[in-house]
């Protein structure tokens, strides 16, 4: 049996670099997605060296559509069948440039566009390569898990790029709800026969680069976020939030129809689709 392939963005540090290791050592074939072609080779070189295998990587800026189209592309040709995709690459409250709001190549608030937008595109750009996967049924169905947290703000659907009163920790929250709102839309409308999707909050203030001030550790993180992309005892659970390893109710936002069907009108004007 070949081993699943497993897609995980924001691989290069962190959270990311842990979860490719981690699901590396677990046997999978995980492709390592980065933005830092150093920190991409460099995270390249150390899977490879604890695992004795050739490791593939793709490189892109997901803060520009244009290269987040381009990454999934690149994906679905070298694996037509897709087993998992983590969509965990983000932009945390504060980022280099200061407190000031900063839009992405496209000109869209960037913490909306690299947390919510670009993970938005790949799951369903990848689609085709995931149902590929699921439907051959040889681990089961294939799976879209979205790392979020447990900061969530309703999305003003009234001003969502955030022009006024723009703070870096509520449009971060935003974002984050967008992605578990995004996961329930994906569960509501795929079969979890054949693609499951579900989102986590993966540990609280873990030791990453966009976190100040630590509480949890890195393997708490990854031990939470791997369950979701590859326990077989989560085959076929979709549309569900999990605060670390435990089903959690995420803002009342998340289960309201409109809202959702909002969001997804708003995504595909922003992104073209």
């Amino acid at each position: 049996m070949a081993p699943p392939v497993v897609l995980v963005t924001g691989a290069t540090d962190g959270l990311g670099r842990a979860l490719a290791l981690d699901l590396a050592d677990r046997g999978c074939e995980v492709l390592v997605h980065g933005r830092d072609p150093d920190r991409l080779a460099s995270t390249v070189d150390e899977v490879r060296a604890a695992i004795r295998r050739d490791v593939a990587s793709y490189r892109a800026d997901l803060a520009e559509l244009a290269q987040v189209r381009d990454l999934a592309d690149r994906v679905a040709a070298d694996h037509p069948r897709l087993d998992v995709l983590v969509n965990n690459a983000g932009i945390g409250a504060e980022v280099p440039g200061g407190p000031e709001r900063q839009e992405s190549a496209d000109g869209l608030e960037l913490r909306f566009a690299v947390n919510y937008l670009a993970g938005h595109v790949l799951a369903r750009r990848l689609l085709p390569a995931l149902q590929a996967a699921g439907a051959g049924g040889e681990h089961g169905p294939a799976r879209i898990a979205m790392v979020s947290s447990a900061g969530q703000a309703a999305i003003d659907f009234d001003d969502p790029m955030l022009h006024h009163g723009y703070s870096g920790w509520r449009a971060y929250c935003q974002s984050k709800l967008a992605q578990i709102l995004d996961a329930f839309d994906l569960a509501e409308e795929l079969d979890p026969a054949v693609v499951t999707a579900t989102a986590l909050h993966p540990a609280t203030y873990m030791p990453t680069k966009i976190v100040p001030s630590p509480i949890s550790t890195i393997a708490e993180g990854v031990a939470a976020t791997a369950r979701l992309a590859v326990d077989p005892e989560l085959a076929g659970i979709t549309g569900r939030y999990f605060n670390g390893v435990r089903e959690a109710e995420p803002d009342p936002q998340a289960h309201d129809r409109e809202a959702r069907a909002r969001l997804r009108a708003l995504a595909e004007e922003l992104t073209g689709a």
